[in-house]
C-alpha cells in the first residue's frame, strides 16, 4: 500500500476526520510524534517508501528529499515555502502544492489581537492582577493611528480591512500592489516610508532572498520612537539581537509575534523578554482554518497523486 507521510503539528496532535479521505483513497497513513515538528532524523526514517507528503512547517532539509526515494508530491497546509529544499525538489521533480488562502482570516484576526495587547498591555494587566497587584497601564488606541503593512497577500488584506474599518489611517508596501477596497483611509508607499511613518508595523511577507532578516539594526533606527512590531509571518524576518536592544531601549515598544527561531523556545531566551508577548504558532491554528487547510491540502495531494498514478 503507497504510504503518505503526514507533519503538520495540528494534524498529528488531533488527527481530524479530513485525513480519512486519504485513508478511503486506498493510502497508508504516516505520523510523527505527536503535537512537535519532527526532526531530521525522524524525517529521515519516515519518508522512504511515501508517496506524498502532506507538510507543515517543519524543517526540510536536502538529505530529507534524497532520502524520499518515492515520493511525488508534498501538499502544504498553508502557503509558505521557506522551511523548503525548492531547488532540489525542482531537480527531483517532486510537485510542491499551497493551500492558498486557507489560514488567511485566522492569522489576520490573531495580529488584529496582537496590535490590541500590545496597545493596551493587556498581558502586563493579566500578570499582574494574578500576581495580586492592580496594574492600570494608560494604553492607547488603533483609531487614528497609523498602521504600516509590509505585503498585502490574503492575510495583509484583511488586516488592512479589518484595521481601517477599526478607525486606523493604513499604508502598505507590497511589490505587486494588489486592487482592493477598505472602508477606511489606505495608501500604497514604498517600504522605507512604511517604517518611517508607522505607528505599529505588521509583517506578512516571505524573509527577503539571500538569508537576510527584513528587521535589522538599521531598519529599527528608521522607526517612529516607541513603535510597535507584529510578526505573524516568519522568525527570519527578524534580527533578535537588534529587536532586543531596540526593546531594551525603549526604541521599541513591544514586538508581537507568533513565531520563533527555535519553536518552542528555551526557557529565559527572546522569547521570556518582558517586551515580548509571545504566542506559540497558532495563527491558523483556528476550527476553521485547520479545517479550510486540510482539506485543500489533501485535495491537492490527491489531485497531484491521481495524477502520477494515471500518467
Amino acid at each position: 500500500m503507497d504510504r503518505i507521510l503526514v507533519t503538520p503539528r495540528s494534524l498529528t496532535l488531533d488527527p481530524p476526520p479530513e485525513l480519512q479521505l486519504l485513508a478511503e483513497a486506498g493510502f497508508e497513513l504516516v505520523f510523527p510524534p505527536a503535537g512537535r515538528q519532527p526532526n531530521e532524523a525522524e524525517l529521515l526514517g519516515l519518508v522512504p517508501g511515501c508517496v506524498g507528503w502532506l507538510a507543515g512547517v517543519e524543517a526540510v532539509s536536502p538529505r530529507v528529499v534524497e532520502a524520499a526515494d518515492r515520493l511525488r508530491a508534498i501538499s502544504r497546509n498553508g502557503v509558505g515555502l521557506d522551511n523548503l529544499p525548492m531547488r532540489e525538489l525542482e531537480r527531483r521533480g517532486i510537485r510542491v502544492l499551497k493551500a492558498e488562502g486557507a489560514n488567511s482570516i485566522g492569522v489576520a484576526e490573531l495580529t488584529i489581537g496582537l496590535m490590541l495587547a500590545a496597545l493596551r498591555r493587556i498581558p502586563a494587566a493579566d500578570s499582574g492582577i494574578k500576581a495580586g497587584e492592580w496594574p492600570r497601564y494608560r494604553g492607547a488606541e488603533i483609531a487614528g493611528r497609523t498602521v504600516g503593512l509590509v505585503g498585502c497577500g490574503a492575510i495583509g488584506r484583511h488586516v488592512a480591512s479589518v484595521t481601517s474599518a477599526m478607525g486606523a489611517n493604513v499604508i502598505a508596501y507590497d511589490p505587486f500592489r494588489p486592487d482592493f477596497e477598505t472602508s477606511g483611509p489606505f495608501d500604497w508607499r514604498e517600504l522605507d516610508d512604511v517604517f518611517r511613518e508607522a505607528a505599529i508595523i505588521s509583517l506578512h511577507c516571505p524573509p527577503p532572498p539571500g538569508g537576510q532578516p527584513l528587521i535589522d539594526a538599521r531598519r529599527l533606527s528608521e522607526m517612529r520612537p516607541r513603535s510597535i512590531l507584529v510578526n505573524t509571518a516568519r522568525a527570519a524576518l527578524i534580527d533578535e539581537d537588534s529587536v532586543r536592544t531596540a526593546l531594551d531601549e525603549g526604541r521599541l515598544a513591544a514586538y508581537a509575534t507568533d513565531v520563533f527561531a527555535e519553536e518552542p523556545p528555551r526557557p529565559g531566551s527572546f522569547a521570556s523578554h518582558s517586551g515580548v508577548i509571545a504566542t506559540s504558532h497558532i495563527g491558523g491554528f483556528t476550527e476553521e482554518s485547520v479545517g479550510k487547510a486540510t482539506r485543500m491540502a489533501i485535495a491537492n495531494l490527491l489531485d497531484a497523486l491521481s495524477a502520477e498514478r494515471v500518467g
